[in-house]
């Protein structure tokens, strides 16, 4: 007799406060202003939101030399560093920082280390926006550390002056296993006030984890440079499903992963619109499996509140 086949699709997935509240500022902004709307970097790291956006008005650019003098410019949910608010304010751009609450306290914990000569090892990885930002805030005092192996080999000028931060959006276990070698490298190792990674990336991951060790296939929606997309897919793994992929939609979705499949769990990044996830789901129907029944870990009820350039118009 053929096994019964599940769709488990997980819960919290998707949209997180700090996503909501950048793609919301773009969209804000579009309507107060007028297009085009600058937005320097992807607002969010996700290939259908940036799209969605372009097609309103918003303009997507790699750096501030690509905006004209005097447009309005938004930043984008990763944050910039210093650097980039000095040179905005020298064009006289009209800036609407959409950056992420929770990357904001990162900077501001960069910024009081430094201040007190802390040595700062960031865990993060080399490249990505976020890590430039924060990096930016006290590029003096900042040295990145990328995996337990970096945190092996790195070296300090001294070991009793040292902390550590993290990128928001990094793999839980493999960020306290990194946590784990500094601290037995350099037993004086200061904790910031309060975790780094968010809530959300915490919160995804361990929805992975109660569904993955039952899973012969776990498809995580979400773009390629999507870091905590990215490491849904390795926490799906790590957890005991016997397969796992990363799509932007469900036009990804190779048949032959369904060969022998039974179990598949879904989910998606935190900067994953529900209605892509609604289209793998559909997709799973389609080919023969029942509708989808979702485990909720927990209930996420955080708002963050637009930037303040757009709430005083407001």
């Amino acid at each position: 007799m053929a096994a019964q086949k599940r769709l488990v699709v997980a819960a919290p997935r998707g949209y997180c406060a700090g996503v909501d509240r950048a793609v919301v500022t773009v969209e804000r902004a579009l309507e107060v202003y007028g297009p085009p709307v600058y937005v320097r970097k992807q607002i969010v790291h996700n290939k259908h939101v940036v799209e969605e956006l372009e097609v309103r008005g918003a303009v997507f650019v790699e750096d501030l030399s690509e905006v004209p003098e005097g447009a309005t410019v938004v930043f984008s949910a990763h944050g910039v560093s210093p650097a980039v608010h000095e040179e905005a304010a020298r064009r006289n751009l009209k800036t609407i920082d959409a950056t992420c609450p929770l990357v904001t306290k990162v900077h501001k914990e960069a910024k009081r280390f430094a201040a007190d000569g802390m040595q700062i090892l960031l865990i993060g990885h080399a490249g990505h926006e976020e890590v430039e930002g924060t990096t930016g805030e006290a590029p003096e005092h900042i040295t990145l550390v990328q995996s337990p192996g970096d945190a092996r080999a790195v070296d300090v000028a001294d070991p009793s002056r040292v902390a550590w931060l993290s990128q928001t959006t990094l793999s839980v276990d493999e960020t306290w296993d990194t946590v784990g070698e500094l601290r037995s490298r350099f037993p004086l190792l200061v904790d910031p006030p309060s975790d780094d990674i968010c809530y959300a990336t915490q919160n995804r991951q361990s929805a992975v984890k109660q569904i993955a060790p039952t899973a012969d296939l776990f498809i995580v929606v979400g773009s390629r440079n999507s870091s905590n997309s990215v490491r849904l897919v390795e926490v799906a793994l790590e957890a005991g499903a016997k397969a796992a992929h990363r799509v932007d939609n469900a036009g990804e979705i190779a048949p032959e992963w369904l060969e022998g499949v039974d179990t598949v769990g879904v989910t998606s990044g935190a900067s994953v619109p529900d209605a892509l996830v609604q289209g793998v789901l559909d997709f799973f129907e389609a080919n023969g499996f029942p509708p989808a029944t979702e485990e909720r870990l927990t209930e996420e009820n955080l708002v963050f509140a637009l930037p303040p350039e757009l709430r005083r118009l407001a």
